[in-house]
Order: structure tokens, then sequence, then C-alpha cells
């Protein structure tokens, strides 16, 4: 169901692009254009135990159903909430004698929601789920294979007396799903935990430089205004993220989500310049550029090896001697020199290693500041964590900055009550007042602060992950 503001949009025809949404008014930076709860969602597969299945949140002890022995759930409130759409897929589960996959899942909770409220639109829904996308005719012969194996398991899980739906409606559903399955993230937005269908959000175009963005936030979505947005103007998210040149963008684009992206950036190729910038004086050789580009490219196949085997040193090790070559060639807007920076900060601060990430960190973010939108939820956790690196680097100063700069962006695109804005705002009181104290007496700070540290262990960062930030649009892999 959704939940108010849809009085804020319209449906409309965007030329070329199909259906869209559109303001109905004046919005601003910051805004809630509308909420929405899923129409139906699930917990991926890899974590069925350790996230509620009502309300997403990760928590240490969950309780479990007593009856399928699958679903589990923060405590009774969410257990209570969850009967209405989890009570078909319990007596499914045990008939079936084992658990689907996260697609079967929600392909199945979808359809038990029609045939409990019929196809038409539900509350405060602008499209149905009928009326959904799904590009079956556009799936190539591997994605073809996958949803013959899908319905195929699908029928075999869905229930006898439960309505029969057509080969047709069950392969329009798998379509739906996995051109409009949305991410779902963790209370602090920083693991996707599964994938929900929300028919409104499934309406907003896509925009490489978009005027909204999206948050998970407390079981619902919302889409918050990035910028001032006139009344009749297109509403536009990004499904992609940014950091990339405008043909990769396409290319991805096309392959993911089936349409030819004709935003002004791609179409234009702005940015294109930086994010292959190379060193202005002297200026390298196009053959130089090329190898240094493939060297990069192979380093960073390298890389996702040894993180994947946890063989960090090693990681650090590779991303160094990269760096190292990088440096004559490109410029620090370049992002094979960003990828690299944004993994070795991020590896070191896991290895504690604070002071040579702060650094990395620091470069990072300054080639941030000039490819990403001034309010983009990347380049805000990004400023955050290298605020944080900063900070337990002891560069109180810059730290401070940082956490300032995350915390106004975060404000933005999650929101004061967002779990994650809150703990930045605390971060910032914090280190306001540890700056302050630096500044009146720099050597009794760092007294109290390596007496403080030594009787509380530093916050550890958490285990680098291959697992890039949750994106926007869940793919199935």
């Amino acid at each position: 169901m959704t939940i108010g503001r849809m009085e804020n949009v319209e449906v409309f025809t965007a030329e070329g692009k199909g259906r869209g949404l559109k303001a109905t008014k004046e919005f601003w930076a910051a805004d809630i254009i509308f909420a929405e709860r899923a129409y139906s969602a699930v917990v991926f597969d890899s974590l069925v135990n350790f996230v509620c299945h009502t309300c997403f949140k990760r928590q240490e002890k969950l309780h479990r159903c007593g009856q399928c022995k699958f679903a589990h759930y923060c405590d009774r409130t969410c257990q209570k909430d969850a009967w209405l759409n989890h009570k078909n897929e319990c007596s499914a589960i045990k008939r079936y004698g084992k658990v689907p996959n996260e697609n079967i899942r929600l392909a199945a909770r979808i359809m038990w929601r029609v045939e409990r409220e019929g196809t038409g639109l539900t509350e405060g829904c602008l499209v149905s789920v009928d009326d959904l996308q799904n590009h079956v005719e556009h799936f190539g012969e591997e994605e073809q294979k996958e949803l013959r194996v899908d319905v195929d398991t699908f029928l075999q899980y869905w229930p006898p007396q439960s309505q029969q739906f057509s080969m047709q409606y069950i392969s329009h559903i798998f379509g739906v799903i996995n051109c409009n399955g949305f991410t779902l993230s963790d209370q602090r937005g920083l693991q996707a935990v599964g994938v929900g269908i929300f028919p409104n959000l499934g309406l907003v175009n896509h925009d490489c430089w978009p005027n909204c963005t999206v948050i998970f936030n407390n079981g619902k979505i919302e889409l918050r205004a990035l910028g001032k947005i006139s009344e009749g103007e297109e509403l536009t998210v990004s499904y992609i993220d940014f950091l990339n040149v405008s043909e990769e963008r396409k290319k991805q684009l096309k392959k993911q989500y089936y349409f030819d992206c004709t935003c002004e950036h791609c179409q234009k190729k702005l940015k294109d310049d930086l994010f292959l910038g190379v060193k202005d004086n002297p200026k390298p050789s196009q053959e130089v550029v090329k190898e240094m580009i493939q060297f990069s490219k192979d380093t960073l196949e390298k890389i996702d090896k040894a993180r994947s085997e946890g063989l960090y040193h090693e990681v650090v090790k590779l991303c160094r001697e990269c760096l190292q070559k990088q440096e004559p060639v490109f410029a620090d807007t370049n992002i094979y020199m960003l990828r690299m920076l944004s993994i070795v900060s991020e590896v070191l601060s896991y290895l504690q290693a604070f002071e040579e990430a702060s650094d990395y960190a620091r470069r990072m973010v300054d080639g941030y500041m000039k490819l990403y939108h001034p309010n983009n939820a990347q380049l805000g956790m990004a400023v955050m964590r290298a605020g944080l690196t900063n900070w337990h680097a002891g560069n109180i100063e810059v730290g401070h900055g940082m956490i300032c700069k995350a915390y106004a962006i975060l404000l933005v695109t999650h929101g004061p009550s967002h779990p994650i804005t809150k703990d930045l705002e605390a971060m910032r009181v914090q280190t306001e007042m540890e700056l302050r104290m630096f500044r009146q007496n720099e050597f009794m700070y760092y007294k109290m602060r390596e007496a403080a540290l030594n009787n509380q262990p530093m916050h550890v960062m958490a285990e680098p992950s291959n697992e890039p930030a949750p994106a926007l649009f869940h793919k199935k892999q």
C-alpha cells in the first residue's frame, strides 16, 4: 500500500520513454515527493536467518516461524504484521518440502496478493502490477532459459488450491521482477538485504544526472528531491552508478534495462573527459594511456580475486603498485585511479592502517567532488567513510570537515530520521567538541585522545566486501 502524497505526482507519456511521472507542484532539495510501501518483498536467500522478513532490519536474535521454520522476525509485532503475506507462503513451503529461491518466493507473494485483491489498482497505486513493463520479448537466450526454469519451479511450488494463472501471466510477473525489482537495504543502508516491487517507483524513468533519489527507510521507500524541481517537470532517478564513461553506462542500461539512454549527460558525453582525464604536463601519449588503462583493468581483476580470498595485504600491495604507475599518467578524476584509491583506503582502514588510508581517502573524495552531483547519496557515504578514516588517523580538522560535508549531503538524500543520518549527527557533535579541545590545547587533546582510545577499543571498520554499495534496482544474478 502507498502512504500518502501521491497527489504530488501524475503519470504522463514521456517522449521516447513511454510512461513517466511528473511533479504537480514545486519541490526543493530534501523534500519527500512520495513514500511507498512494497507491493510485495522478500529477503535474499543468503540472509533469511539474519534479517527480519517484515521490516528488513538486521538483528542479532530473530524469532522463527514455528510452522515453516523459514521466516524470521524481530518480535511478535513483526510476526503479526507479516501473517497476511506469510500465511500462504507458510503452508506452500510445508507442502513443497523446501524453500524456493527469492525470485520464486517474490513471484508467489505477488500472485497471492493478486488472488486476494484482484488485478486492478490498489489504494494509492498509480499503476497495477499487470501494467508494469516486463520486457520478456527482449530476453536473450540465456534469460529465456532461466525464465523457463523459474516458471517450472514456480508451478511445482504453487499450491493446487490457490488461483491458477496462465503461463503467460506467470512469465509477465517474472519479467516485472527482473526489470522493476528494487533493492531493499538494512536499517543503515549499507547492505542490500532483499528485493521488492514498488509499482509507483516503477514509473520513474532513468537519468544519469537525476533530480531525485530513492532511499529505503523504516520499511518504505522515499522518493526525495535532490534540488529545485519545477511544477510539470519530469521526475527521474539513476538506475546505475554515475561513475563511468557514457558509453559504458549506456551499455549497462541496455543490457540490464533494455533501453537506450538519451539523457543529456550521455548524448553530450558530459564529464567523459574527466572520467578518462590524463596529466597535462607532460601529456602522455595515447599509446601510454591505452597501456595504463589495460594495466589498471588487469590489476582490478587480480584485486577482486585477492579480496574474495581475504588476502588484504596482497590487495594493498597491488593497489600501491598500480597507483605508483598511474600517477604520472592519470589526472585526479580518472575513474581507474579513483577505483584504486577507493579500494586501498577501505582495505587499509579495515587493517587499521589509518594514517596511510586517510591520505588515499582524501584524494578519492577530491576526485569524487568534481564528478558526482553535489547531492549524490554515494558521494555522501564515501565522504562519511573518508571522514571517519581521517578521524581515526587523528586528523581531527579534516575528519570533522568531511563529516560535516557528508551530513549536509545525507540530510538531503536520506533525511534527518534515517539511522545513518542520526549516526552521522552524533559523530558531527563529537568531532566538533574534539576540534574545540584540539584548538585550545593540542598537546592535551592528543593526551586525552590516547587515553580514551586505550580505554575504549577503536571502532574497527567493517570487513571490506566485494559487494558494491546497494544498487537502486536489483538484477537477478
